[in-house]
Protein backbone atom coordinates (compact mmCIF):
# COMPACT_ATOMS: atom_id res chain seq x y z
CA UNK A 1 0.00 0.00 0.00
CA UNK A 2 1.46 3.31 -1.17
CA UNK A 3 1.55 6.71 1.04
CA UNK A 4 -1.83 8.17 -0.76
CA UNK A 5 -3.80 4.76 -0.29
CA UNK A 6 -2.52 4.86 3.36
CA UNK A 7 -3.81 8.30 3.46
CA UNK A 8 -7.41 7.29 2.49
CA UNK A 9 -7.33 4.49 4.90
CA UNK A 10 -6.63 6.27 7.97
CA UNK A 11 -9.00 8.91 7.15
CA UNK A 12 -11.85 6.17 6.37
CA UNK A 13 -10.95 4.61 9.46
CA UNK A 14 -11.09 7.84 11.09
CA UNK A 15 -15.01 8.16 9.72
CA UNK A 16 -15.64 4.89 10.93
CA UNK A 17 -14.48 5.30 14.68
CA UNK A 18 -16.88 8.59 15.04
CA UNK A 19 -19.81 7.15 13.26
CA UNK A 20 -19.58 3.87 15.45
CA UNK A 21 -19.98 6.07 18.37
CA UNK A 22 -23.32 8.31 17.57
CA UNK A 23 -26.66 7.51 18.25
CA UNK A 24 -27.27 6.84 14.00
CA UNK A 25 -24.47 5.81 11.87
CA UNK A 26 -24.03 5.37 7.91
CA UNK A 27 -25.07 1.47 8.21
CA UNK A 28 -28.06 2.15 11.03
CA UNK A 29 -29.17 4.60 8.49
CA UNK A 30 -29.11 2.70 5.30
CA UNK A 31 -31.35 -0.03 6.98
CA UNK A 32 -33.42 2.70 8.31
CA UNK A 33 -34.31 4.22 4.56
CA UNK A 34 -33.88 0.23 2.98
CA UNK A 35 -37.15 -1.07 5.33
CA UNK A 36 -40.84 0.49 6.01
CA UNK A 37 -41.87 -0.58 8.97
CA UNK A 38 -43.60 1.62 11.94
CA UNK A 39 -41.85 3.72 14.42
CA UNK A 40 -38.16 3.66 11.72
CA UNK A 41 -37.35 7.07 10.46
CA UNK A 42 -37.94 7.27 6.95
CA UNK A 43 -37.77 9.34 3.65
CA UNK A 44 -41.09 9.70 1.96
CA UNK A 45 -40.66 7.33 -0.94
CA UNK A 46 -38.43 4.46 0.26
CA UNK A 47 -39.88 1.03 0.09
CA UNK A 48 -37.68 -2.22 0.68
CA UNK A 49 -37.30 -4.78 -2.05
CA UNK A 50 -35.69 -8.48 -3.05
CA UNK A 51 -32.10 -8.18 -3.72
CA UNK A 52 -31.02 -9.07 -7.61
CA UNK A 53 -29.12 -12.09 -8.28
CA UNK A 54 -26.03 -11.50 -8.77
CA UNK A 55 -23.15 -9.80 -7.20
CA UNK A 56 -23.51 -6.26 -5.35
CA UNK A 57 -20.70 -4.79 -6.88
CA UNK A 58 -21.28 -2.13 -9.36
CA UNK A 59 -19.48 -0.64 -11.97
CA UNK A 60 -19.22 3.28 -11.84
CA UNK A 61 -18.50 5.57 -14.73
CA UNK A 62 -17.70 9.15 -13.78
CA UNK A 63 -18.71 11.90 -16.61
CA UNK A 64 -17.13 15.21 -15.23
CA UNK A 65 -14.38 15.42 -13.31
CA UNK A 66 -14.59 18.89 -12.24
CA UNK A 67 -15.21 20.50 -8.75
CA UNK A 68 -18.36 18.65 -8.18
CA UNK A 69 -17.33 15.42 -10.01
CA UNK A 70 -14.28 15.43 -7.39
CA UNK A 71 -16.74 15.81 -4.53
CA UNK A 72 -19.06 13.11 -5.50
CA UNK A 73 -16.21 10.66 -6.50
CA UNK A 74 -14.21 11.50 -3.15
CA UNK A 75 -18.22 10.56 -1.22
CA UNK A 76 -18.17 7.54 -2.73
CA UNK A 77 -14.83 6.15 -1.73
CA UNK A 78 -16.48 4.90 1.40
CA UNK A 79 -19.13 3.25 0.07
CA UNK A 80 -18.29 -0.24 -0.73
CA UNK A 81 -19.14 -2.80 -3.69
CA UNK A 82 -18.40 0.21 -6.16
CA UNK A 83 -15.51 -0.04 -9.43
CA UNK A 84 -14.64 3.25 -10.57
CA UNK A 85 -13.74 1.93 -14.55
CA UNK A 86 -13.24 5.27 -15.91
CA UNK A 87 -13.42 8.98 -16.10
CA UNK A 88 -14.42 10.93 -18.74
CA UNK A 89 -13.55 14.97 -18.62
CA UNK A 90 -12.22 17.23 -21.91
CA UNK A 91 -9.62 18.93 -19.65
CA UNK A 92 -6.77 16.22 -19.96
CA UNK A 93 -4.17 18.22 -18.30
CA UNK A 94 -6.71 19.30 -15.52
CA UNK A 95 -9.69 16.92 -14.25
CA UNK A 96 -9.17 14.56 -16.07
CA UNK A 97 -5.65 13.60 -15.15
CA UNK A 98 -6.16 14.48 -11.64
CA UNK A 99 -9.51 12.12 -10.50
CA UNK A 100 -7.68 9.50 -13.31
CA UNK A 101 -4.49 9.45 -11.26
CA UNK A 102 -6.72 9.15 -8.10
CA UNK A 103 -8.55 6.07 -8.98
CA UNK A 104 -5.55 4.41 -10.19
CA UNK A 105 -3.27 5.09 -6.68
CA UNK A 106 -6.49 3.09 -5.08
CA UNK A 107 -6.11 -0.23 -7.54
CA UNK A 108 -5.95 -2.33 -4.61
CA UNK A 109 -9.49 -1.65 -4.03
CA UNK A 110 -11.22 -2.35 -7.86
CA UNK A 111 -10.85 1.47 -9.23
CA UNK A 112 -9.34 1.42 -12.95
CA UNK A 113 -9.86 5.33 -13.29
CA UNK A 114 -9.49 4.79 -17.55
CA UNK A 115 -9.49 8.19 -18.66
CA UNK A 116 -11.57 9.46 -21.40
CA UNK A 117 -12.32 12.72 -23.07
CA UNK A 118 -15.18 11.47 -25.54
CA UNK A 119 -18.39 10.18 -23.64
CA UNK A 120 -19.91 8.02 -26.45
CA UNK A 121 -16.54 6.27 -26.41
CA UNK A 122 -16.38 5.01 -22.92
CA UNK A 123 -20.08 4.22 -23.14
CA UNK A 124 -18.71 1.94 -26.30
CA UNK A 125 -15.91 0.86 -24.50
CA UNK A 126 -16.02 0.04 -21.21
CA UNK A 127 -18.63 -2.32 -19.35
CA UNK A 128 -20.54 -0.11 -16.94
CA UNK A 129 -23.53 -0.69 -14.71
CA UNK A 130 -24.06 3.54 -13.71
CA UNK A 131 -22.94 6.33 -14.85
CA UNK A 132 -22.54 9.49 -12.20
CA UNK A 133 -22.72 12.94 -14.36
CA UNK A 134 -21.36 15.63 -13.28
CA UNK A 135 -21.02 17.78 -16.06
CA UNK A 136 -22.32 21.71 -16.49
CA UNK A 137 -26.14 21.72 -16.73
CA UNK A 138 -26.16 22.25 -19.95
CA UNK A 139 -25.00 18.74 -20.97
CA UNK A 140 -26.78 17.06 -18.39
CA UNK A 141 -29.68 15.70 -20.50
CA UNK A 142 -27.43 14.26 -23.17
CA UNK A 143 -25.31 12.76 -21.34
CA UNK A 144 -27.82 11.17 -19.00
CA UNK A 145 -29.92 10.39 -21.85
CA UNK A 146 -27.40 9.22 -23.84
CA UNK A 147 -26.22 6.85 -20.60
CA UNK A 148 -30.08 5.90 -19.83
CA UNK A 149 -29.64 4.44 -23.65
CA UNK A 150 -27.02 2.28 -23.15
CA UNK A 151 -28.88 0.60 -20.26
CA UNK A 152 -26.72 2.69 -17.36
CA UNK A 153 -28.60 3.71 -14.10
CA UNK A 154 -27.64 7.64 -14.14
CA UNK A 155 -26.77 9.91 -10.84
CA UNK A 156 -27.23 13.69 -12.39
CA UNK A 157 -26.09 16.22 -10.29
CA UNK A 158 -28.37 19.03 -9.87
CA UNK A 159 -29.67 21.50 -11.91
CA UNK A 160 -31.31 18.55 -13.37
CA UNK A 161 -30.86 20.82 -16.55
CA UNK A 162 -30.23 24.54 -17.65
CA UNK A 163 -33.55 24.21 -19.33
CA UNK A 164 -37.04 22.49 -18.46
CA UNK A 165 -37.20 21.03 -21.98
CA UNK A 166 -33.57 19.42 -21.24
CA UNK A 167 -35.03 17.70 -17.94
CA UNK A 168 -38.45 16.54 -19.60
CA UNK A 169 -36.50 14.73 -22.06
CA UNK A 170 -33.99 12.61 -19.34
CA UNK A 171 -37.90 11.90 -17.81
CA UNK A 172 -38.97 10.51 -20.73
CA UNK A 173 -35.68 8.80 -21.30
CA UNK A 174 -35.72 7.06 -18.13
CA UNK A 175 -39.65 5.93 -18.72
CA UNK A 176 -38.45 4.55 -22.08
CA UNK A 177 -35.96 2.82 -21.00
CA UNK A 178 -36.76 1.95 -17.46
CA UNK A 179 -33.40 2.79 -15.92
CA UNK A 180 -32.99 4.52 -12.78
CA UNK A 181 -32.31 8.09 -12.64
CA UNK A 182 -31.30 10.05 -9.15
CA UNK A 183 -30.89 13.54 -9.08
CA UNK A 184 -28.83 15.30 -6.74
CA UNK A 185 -30.71 16.96 -4.43
CA UNK A 186 -28.57 15.38 -1.32
CA UNK A 187 -30.86 16.96 1.05
CA UNK A 188 -33.17 14.53 0.51
CA UNK A 189 -31.23 11.53 2.22
CA UNK A 190 -29.89 14.01 4.87
CA UNK A 191 -31.20 12.17 8.20
CA UNK A 192 -31.57 15.20 9.48
CA UNK A 193 -34.06 16.24 6.86
CA UNK A 194 -35.47 13.20 6.77
CA UNK A 195 -36.15 13.26 10.84
CA UNK A 196 -37.85 16.64 10.77
CA UNK A 197 -39.70 15.93 7.57
CA UNK A 198 -41.30 13.17 9.06
CA UNK A 199 -41.41 13.63 13.05
CA UNK A 200 -42.03 17.36 13.05
CA UNK A 201 -43.17 18.41 9.54
CA UNK A 202 -45.21 15.89 7.93
CA UNK A 203 -48.93 16.06 9.22
CA UNK A 204 -49.69 16.65 11.89
CA UNK A 205 -47.14 19.25 11.76
CA UNK A 206 -45.81 20.39 14.85
CA UNK A 207 -45.49 23.99 14.05
CA UNK A 208 -49.25 24.03 13.85
CA UNK A 209 -50.41 25.36 10.18
CA UNK A 210 -47.71 26.12 8.40
CA UNK A 211 -47.90 29.90 6.79
CA UNK A 212 -44.50 31.00 5.77
CA UNK A 213 -41.04 29.78 4.66
CA UNK A 214 -38.15 31.87 4.34
CA UNK A 215 -34.42 30.95 3.16
CA UNK A 216 -31.16 32.47 2.13
CA UNK A 217 -27.98 31.12 0.85
CA UNK A 218 -25.45 33.83 1.58
CA UNK A 219 -22.08 32.99 0.04
CA UNK A 220 -18.99 35.64 0.46
CA UNK A 221 -17.65 37.20 -2.43
CA UNK A 222 -14.00 35.57 -1.78
CA UNK A 223 -15.92 32.52 -2.83
CA UNK A 224 -17.70 33.58 -6.09
CA UNK A 225 -14.17 34.76 -7.62
CA UNK A 226 -13.69 33.66 -10.72
CA UNK A 227 -11.76 30.08 -11.01
CA UNK A 228 -8.10 30.17 -13.35
CA UNK A 229 -5.93 27.91 -14.75
CA UNK A 230 -2.08 27.33 -15.69
CA UNK A 231 -1.86 28.85 -19.16
CA UNK A 232 0.86 25.42 -19.85
CA UNK A 233 -2.77 23.15 -19.04
CA UNK A 234 -5.06 25.21 -20.89
CA UNK A 235 -7.53 23.68 -23.53
CA UNK A 236 -7.12 24.59 -27.32
CA UNK A 237 -9.89 26.94 -28.70
CA UNK A 238 -10.85 24.49 -31.40
CA UNK A 239 -11.66 21.75 -28.23
CA UNK A 240 -13.36 24.31 -26.07
CA UNK A 241 -15.39 25.66 -29.00
CA UNK A 242 -16.80 21.61 -29.89
CA UNK A 243 -17.80 21.56 -26.60
CA UNK A 244 -19.81 24.98 -25.99
CA UNK A 245 -17.60 27.05 -24.65
CA UNK A 246 -16.25 30.64 -25.88
CA UNK A 247 -13.03 30.28 -23.81
CA UNK A 248 -11.23 28.91 -20.32
CA UNK A 249 -12.45 31.50 -18.63
CA UNK A 250 -16.09 30.17 -19.34
CA UNK A 251 -14.98 26.72 -19.21
CA UNK A 252 -13.82 27.16 -15.73
CA UNK A 253 -16.90 29.69 -14.35
CA UNK A 254 -19.75 28.06 -16.68
CA UNK A 255 -22.39 28.79 -13.95
CA UNK A 256 -22.71 32.43 -14.28
CA UNK A 257 -23.08 32.40 -17.95
CA UNK A 258 -26.96 31.88 -19.72
CA UNK A 259 -27.01 29.27 -22.20
CA UNK A 260 -24.75 27.01 -19.84
CA UNK A 261 -25.52 27.16 -15.97
CA UNK A 262 -28.07 28.90 -14.52
CA UNK A 263 -26.32 31.72 -11.79
CA UNK A 264 -26.85 31.34 -8.43
CA UNK A 265 -30.34 31.00 -7.88
CA UNK A 266 -29.79 27.31 -9.51
CA UNK A 267 -26.58 26.77 -8.24
CA UNK A 268 -27.77 27.38 -4.79
CA UNK A 269 -31.29 28.08 -4.56
CA UNK A 270 -32.29 24.86 -6.08
CA UNK A 271 -31.52 22.54 -3.02
CA UNK A 272 -33.54 24.34 -0.76
CA UNK A 273 -36.59 25.56 -3.17
CA UNK A 274 -36.49 21.94 -3.67
CA UNK A 275 -36.96 21.40 0.27
CA UNK A 276 -39.73 23.78 0.42
CA UNK A 277 -42.00 22.02 -2.02
CA UNK A 278 -41.33 18.39 -0.19
CA UNK A 279 -41.74 19.79 3.34
CA UNK A 280 -45.11 20.91 1.88
CA UNK A 281 -45.96 18.04 -0.32
CA UNK A 282 -47.12 20.84 -2.67
CA UNK A 283 -45.97 22.58 -5.74
CA UNK A 284 -46.19 26.92 -6.55
CA UNK A 285 -49.02 28.68 -7.97
CA UNK A 286 -47.01 31.79 -8.43
CA UNK A 287 -43.43 33.50 -8.49
CA UNK A 288 -41.99 36.61 -8.72
CA UNK A 289 -38.59 37.46 -8.17
CA UNK A 290 -35.73 40.66 -8.74
CA UNK A 291 -32.35 40.57 -9.42
CA UNK A 292 -29.38 42.04 -11.21
CA UNK A 293 -25.83 42.00 -12.25
CA UNK A 294 -25.28 44.56 -9.44
CA UNK A 295 -21.13 43.14 -8.30
CA UNK A 296 -19.95 40.54 -10.81
CA UNK A 297 -20.80 42.99 -13.61
CA UNK A 298 -18.64 40.37 -15.93
CA UNK A 299 -20.95 37.76 -15.59
CA UNK A 300 -23.89 37.63 -17.13
CA UNK A 301 -26.74 35.64 -14.70
CA UNK A 302 -27.93 37.61 -11.69
CA UNK A 303 -25.14 37.44 -9.11
CA UNK A 304 -28.40 39.22 -6.17
CA UNK A 305 -31.92 37.15 -6.37
CA UNK A 306 -35.01 37.77 -3.77
CA UNK A 307 -37.64 35.29 -5.28
CA UNK A 308 -41.30 34.95 -3.72
CA UNK A 309 -43.49 32.22 -3.82
CA UNK A 310 -47.21 31.12 -3.42
CA UNK A 311 -47.87 27.61 -2.73
CA UNK A 312 -51.63 26.37 -2.16
CA UNK A 313 -51.70 23.69 0.38
CA UNK A 314 -54.44 21.15 2.01
CA UNK A 315 -54.21 23.40 4.54
CA UNK A 316 -54.18 26.87 3.03
CA UNK A 317 -51.90 29.50 1.57
CA UNK A 318 -48.35 29.34 2.15
CA UNK A 319 -45.99 32.32 1.12
CA UNK A 320 -42.34 31.70 0.57
CA UNK A 321 -39.31 33.39 0.10
CA UNK A 322 -35.66 33.15 -0.96
CA UNK A 323 -32.79 35.16 -1.38
CA UNK A 324 -29.09 34.45 -2.73
CA UNK A 325 -26.26 36.83 -2.65
CA UNK A 326 -22.83 36.88 -3.65
CA UNK A 327 -20.84 39.44 -1.65
CA UNK A 328 -21.92 38.35 2.27
CA UNK A 329 -21.98 35.77 4.25
CA UNK A 330 -24.19 37.00 6.73
CA UNK A 331 -25.85 33.93 8.51
CA UNK A 332 -25.10 31.52 5.59
CA UNK A 333 -27.55 29.17 4.47
CA UNK A 334 -31.58 27.54 6.12
CA UNK A 335 -34.75 27.24 5.79
CA UNK A 336 -37.42 28.20 8.23
CA UNK A 337 -40.61 27.18 8.37
CA UNK A 338 -43.01 29.34 10.67
CA UNK A 339 -46.26 27.86 11.76
CA UNK A 340 -49.04 29.56 13.99
CA UNK A 341 -47.74 27.28 16.79
CA UNK A 342 -44.06 27.00 16.06
CA UNK A 343 -40.93 27.75 13.71
CA UNK A 344 -38.39 25.43 13.03
CA UNK A 345 -34.78 26.22 11.01
CA UNK A 346 -33.06 23.93 9.19
CA UNK A 347 -29.97 23.73 7.51
CA UNK A 348 -27.25 20.81 6.06
CA UNK A 349 -24.72 23.14 8.31
CA UNK A 350 -23.67 20.69 11.27
CA UNK A 351 -25.00 21.77 14.47
CA UNK A 352 -28.04 24.36 13.07
CA UNK A 353 -31.11 23.28 13.79
CA UNK A 354 -33.37 25.30 16.06
CA UNK A 355 -37.04 25.01 17.38
CA UNK A 356 -39.47 27.49 18.82
CA UNK A 357 -43.08 26.89 20.25
CA UNK A 358 -45.01 30.14 19.80
CA UNK A 359 -45.50 31.29 23.69
CA UNK A 360 -49.27 31.59 22.77
CA UNK A 361 -49.04 27.62 22.38
CA UNK A 362 -49.97 26.12 25.63
CA UNK A 363 -46.68 23.91 26.72
CA UNK A 364 -48.77 20.96 27.18
CA UNK A 365 -49.60 20.56 23.70
CA UNK A 366 -46.37 19.67 22.96
CA UNK A 367 -46.11 17.31 26.03
CA UNK A 368 -46.80 14.42 23.57
CA UNK A 369 -43.74 15.10 21.47
CA UNK A 370 -41.62 15.46 24.68
CA UNK A 371 -43.05 11.97 25.67
CA UNK A 372 -42.15 10.59 22.38
CA UNK A 373 -38.59 11.59 22.89
CA UNK A 374 -38.74 13.50 19.87
CA UNK A 375 -38.08 16.86 21.25
CA UNK A 376 -36.55 18.46 24.77
CA UNK A 377 -37.11 21.58 25.83
CA UNK A 378 -34.10 23.79 26.72
CA UNK A 379 -34.17 25.68 30.42
CA UNK A 380 -33.94 28.84 29.90
CA UNK A 381 -30.74 31.24 30.78
CA UNK A 382 -31.87 33.43 33.48
CA UNK A 383 -30.46 36.65 32.73
CA UNK A 384 -30.35 39.74 35.34
CA UNK A 385 -31.40 42.54 34.02
CA UNK A 386 -31.41 46.28 34.88
CA UNK A 387 -34.16 48.93 33.98
CA UNK A 388 -34.07 52.28 34.83
CA UNK A 389 -36.90 54.15 37.27
CA UNK A 390 -40.16 54.36 35.75
CA UNK A 391 -38.80 52.49 32.45
CA UNK A 392 -41.79 50.79 30.75
CA UNK A 393 -42.32 47.86 28.73
CA UNK A 394 -42.77 48.89 25.17
CA UNK A 395 -46.70 46.68 24.64
CA UNK A 396 -45.00 45.92 20.71
CA UNK A 397 -42.42 43.69 22.28
CA UNK A 398 -42.73 40.05 21.82
CA UNK A 399 -41.34 37.74 23.95
CA UNK A 400 -38.43 35.38 23.13
CA UNK A 401 -40.52 31.97 22.20
CA UNK A 402 -40.16 28.76 24.61
CA UNK A 403 -36.63 26.75 22.79
CA UNK A 404 -36.63 22.79 22.23
CA UNK A 405 -33.72 20.67 21.17
CA UNK A 406 -34.86 18.28 18.36
CA UNK A 407 -33.52 14.61 18.58
CA UNK A 408 -32.30 14.65 14.99
CA UNK A 409 -29.57 12.52 14.17
CA UNK A 410 -26.09 14.20 12.85
CA UNK A 411 -24.47 13.70 9.72
CA UNK A 412 -21.10 12.40 10.22
CA UNK A 413 -19.79 12.13 6.53
CA UNK A 414 -19.67 14.03 3.78
CA UNK A 415 -22.93 15.44 2.33
CA UNK A 416 -23.50 13.68 -0.40
CA UNK A 417 -22.60 10.15 0.45
CA UNK A 418 -26.00 9.23 2.08
CA UNK A 419 -27.88 10.61 -1.29
CA UNK A 420 -25.14 8.38 -3.42
CA UNK A 421 -25.56 5.55 -0.91
CA UNK A 422 -29.23 5.77 -1.62
CA UNK A 423 -29.23 5.50 -5.65
CA UNK A 424 -26.42 1.95 -5.51
CA UNK A 425 -28.82 0.47 -3.16
CA UNK A 426 -31.70 1.50 -4.95
CA UNK A 427 -29.36 -0.38 -8.05
CA UNK A 428 -29.25 -3.57 -5.30
CA UNK A 429 -32.99 -3.92 -4.94
CA UNK A 430 -32.40 -2.55 -1.44
CA UNK A 431 -34.41 0.67 -1.50
CA UNK A 432 -36.15 3.42 -3.86
CA UNK A 433 -34.67 6.66 -4.74
CA UNK A 434 -35.19 9.60 -3.20
CA UNK A 435 -34.95 12.36 -5.48
CA UNK A 436 -35.94 10.17 -9.18
CA UNK A 437 -36.08 12.21 -12.12
CA UNK A 438 -39.70 12.80 -11.49
CA UNK A 439 -39.05 14.91 -8.75
CA UNK A 440 -36.03 16.24 -9.92
CA UNK A 441 -37.85 17.71 -12.74
CA UNK A 442 -40.53 20.04 -10.76
CA UNK A 443 -37.94 21.35 -8.98
CA UNK A 444 -36.05 22.82 -11.93
CA UNK A 445 -39.79 23.79 -13.58
CA UNK A 446 -40.08 25.72 -9.51
CA UNK A 447 -36.01 27.12 -10.17
CA UNK A 448 -35.90 28.17 -13.52
CA UNK A 449 -38.95 30.20 -13.56
CA UNK A 450 -37.13 32.38 -11.11
CA UNK A 451 -35.04 33.89 -13.72
CA UNK A 452 -37.80 34.18 -16.33
CA UNK A 453 -39.85 36.31 -13.60
CA UNK A 454 -36.42 38.40 -12.97
CA UNK A 455 -36.26 39.02 -16.41
CA UNK A 456 -39.80 39.32 -16.75
CA UNK A 457 -40.39 42.10 -14.10
CA UNK A 458 -43.71 40.70 -12.90
CA UNK A 459 -45.55 37.53 -11.14
CA UNK A 460 -45.56 34.77 -13.34
CA UNK A 461 -48.48 31.62 -12.75
CA UNK A 462 -47.74 27.80 -12.71
CA UNK A 463 -49.99 25.53 -14.02
CA UNK A 464 -50.42 21.89 -12.29
CA UNK A 465 -49.50 20.69 -15.92
CA UNK A 466 -46.08 22.26 -16.15
CA UNK A 467 -44.99 20.36 -13.43
CA UNK A 468 -45.86 17.11 -15.25
CA UNK A 469 -43.51 15.18 -17.75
Amino acid sequence: MDKKEQEIMKNETKTTEMTSNKSVNRRQFLSRTAVASAGMILAPNIVGKAAPVGTDEIRVGLLGAGAQGQVLWDASQNIKGLRFMSVCDIWKKGNLKTVSTQMRWMKKRGHVGTPYTDYKEMFDKEKLDAVIVATPDFWHSEHACAAMEKGLDVYCEKEMSNTVEGARKMVETMKKTGKKLQIGHQRRSNPRYIYCYENLVKDPSILGRITTINGQWNRPAAACTDLGWKESEAIDDATLAQFGFKDMKQFRNWRWYKGLGGGPIVDLGSHQIDIYSWFLDAMPSTVMADGGVDYWTDHEWYDYVMAMYKFDTKFGPVRASYQTTTTNSSNGYFETFMGDEGSLQISEAKGRLQLYREAATPEGDWDKWVKKGLITKVDPVTKKETKAKNQVTDARETPEPPKYDVSAPELEVAYHQPHLENFFETLRGKATLNCPGEDGFKTAVMVLKVNEAVAAGKKLTFKPEDFEA
